[in-house]
């Protein structure tokens, strides 16, 4: 089958997608859930095991409190109701990567749940509902390579938060978005990396297609294990195309679980409905519930930092700028972060606009919003160089220059400027005499400018900046050529 087509079809119009997403998210605990083995990520398979983790008879799981705090910090960043008891349950089933044979997680009595995110979809809110948010513990991994196939451990133990969402979601692009707010959220919170590259957040995908109209749900099928926010779209697409033939031709659905195919961008059955596990939960006989005071919950709630759509109102309040920059310049805690410390240095808060074009193009440009730390021109610098714009001393177009030496030398702009000579012309008389030079030299096209055609201008401001290499300030050529033209009138 091929990758689904844009273009809108009869499809659109008779069927609508219902979409649920189910989140795994590793916490940043510094060992795993059950055990004290370290959870860093390391390239070289089985050095962070240890009996407990590994499964082996006679074992006891310990939980590991810094995991709880986490857990209950995301729930509440996502405003769900923290359960005063949780019970973790034992989910049996066989896979060579499961060395127990069973996954400790939570699942009648899970930790938190009914909560909210909002997202921004074509300029609109949507409330997303939350259905639970729940612990366990992380599964191995399976290698297959020219060695052969074995068993990685490493990530067995890893503690887990699972969000799991209702299905309010209508689209592919929608479904990005929650999931781009949920990591978001998890990292201004410190929970999580979020780093989908080390299998940090992956998620499950739910999707099933209904006639518009009709409040009965269809039947789904569920795409397991997407590990980008590409890949999330790209298979909730393929889904909808999919089903969407398949009901056109009067079938049926299967519930299934399926793979998806990055390479082919196609999903691929693994296992049918009749195959489906019954993973014949029970409680953990080894751990004793989880009791929540509400102090504790409340000691949390008081450690939450100022969340994205909190910080995205602030900044549309306080600096004055739409809600389209705000909400991009808080999509990361550090990108954030990085803004405000531009507009503190350039001291120049009623024109925090300015610096959030230059964030947001320029900056955005030369590093992506999570690697801010990685950035060749620090918040610092490039505050300096927005004010060496508002007081006159560059023009915007010099400090693209200023800019691209900055990204190299890593210098302050007030340094490159005086090394190299940059410094805008603001002298009356030298822009005079260059305006003066242009027009002397362009006689023929002054003759065109005086008998009407007035879109001249632009060319006569490019020649007096071409003359003086861009120093000219522009707003003080545009004064003296319109005085100068209107003189030869």
């Amino acid at each position: 089958m091929k990758t689904p087509m844009k273009t809108k079809d009869k499809r659109e119009d008779r069927f609508e997608a219902v979409i649920g997403l189910e989140v795994h998210a590793q916490l940043r605990t510094k060992s795993k859930i059950f055990c004290g083995c370290s959870t860093q990520f390391v390239s070289e398979e089985n050095v962070h095991v240890c009996p407990v983790c590994a499964g082996l008879p006679g074992t006891l799981p310990v939980l590991n409190r810094k995991a709880v705090d986490f857990a209950i910090k995301m729930a509440l960043a996502v405003h769900c109701q923290i359960k005063e008891t949780s019970v973790f349950a034992r989910k049996n089933y066989f896979y060579p990567d499961l060395t127990k044979g069973y996954q400790i997680s939570q699942y009648d009595q899970p930790l938190a749940e009914e909560g909210w995110v909002e997202i921004q979809t074509d300029h609109q809110s949507k409330k997303i509902r939350i259905q639970r948010v729940h612990m366990e513990e992380d599964a191995g991994k399976n290698v297959h390579g020219k060695r052969g196939s074995y068993v990685n451990l490493n990530r067995a133990g890893i503690p887990l938060i699972e969000i799991v969402s209702y299905p309010d979601l209508a689209t592919a692009g929608e479904a990005s978005q929650f999931l781009k707010k949920l990591r978001s959220v998890l990292r201004y919170t410190g929970v999580s990396d979020g780093n989908m590259e080390e299998g940090n957040l992956r998620c499950d995908v739910n999707v099933s297609l209904r006639q518009r109209a009709d409040m009965k749900l269809g039947i789904r099928a569920e795409v397991k294990n997407i590990n980008s926010f590409r890949f999330v779209e790209k298979a909730i697409e393929f889904e909808i195309q999919r089903q969407a033939e398949i009901l056109e031709g009067g079938n049926q659905v299967l519930q299934e679980t399926r793979l998806f195919d990055a390479n082919r961008g196609e999903t691929f059955s693994m296992r049918s409905k009749e195959e489906a596990h019954d993973y014949r939960y029970f409680p953990e006989p080894d751990l004793i519930s989880l009791e929540i005071e509400k102090s504790w919950i409340e000691d949390l709630r008081g450690q939450l930092p100022e969340l994205p759509d909190e910080k995205a109102k602030r900044f549309a309040s306080q600096y004055q700028l739409p809600q389209y920059d705000a909400a991009l310049l808080v999509q990361e805690k550090e990108l954030a972060e990085y803004y405000e410390e531009v507009v503190n240095t350039s001291h120049q808060f009623k024109l925090a606009k300015l610096a959030s074009n230059w964030v947001l193009t320029e900056l955005l440009r030369i590093v992506s919003p999570d690697k801010i730390e990685t950035s060749p021109v620090s918040s610092k610098h490039l505050g300096e160089l927005i004010q060496l714009i508002t007081s006159g001393v560059i023009s915007g177009k010099i400090a693209k220059t200023v800019f691209e030496k900055m990204m190299i030398s890593r210098q302050s702009p007030k340094i490159i400027v005086e090394k190299e000579g940059l410094r805008q012309v603001s002298d009356e008389g030298v822009v005079i005499e260059a305006v003066e030079k242009v027009l002397k030299e362009r006689k023929e096209e002054v003759e065109k400018y005086k008998n009407g055609n007035e879109k001249l201008f632009g060319f006569f401001v490019g020649q007096v900046m071409k003359l003086t290499e861009g120093k000219a300030n522009p707003a003080l050529v545009n004064q003296i050529l319109k005085k100068k033209l209107a003189e030869k009138k």
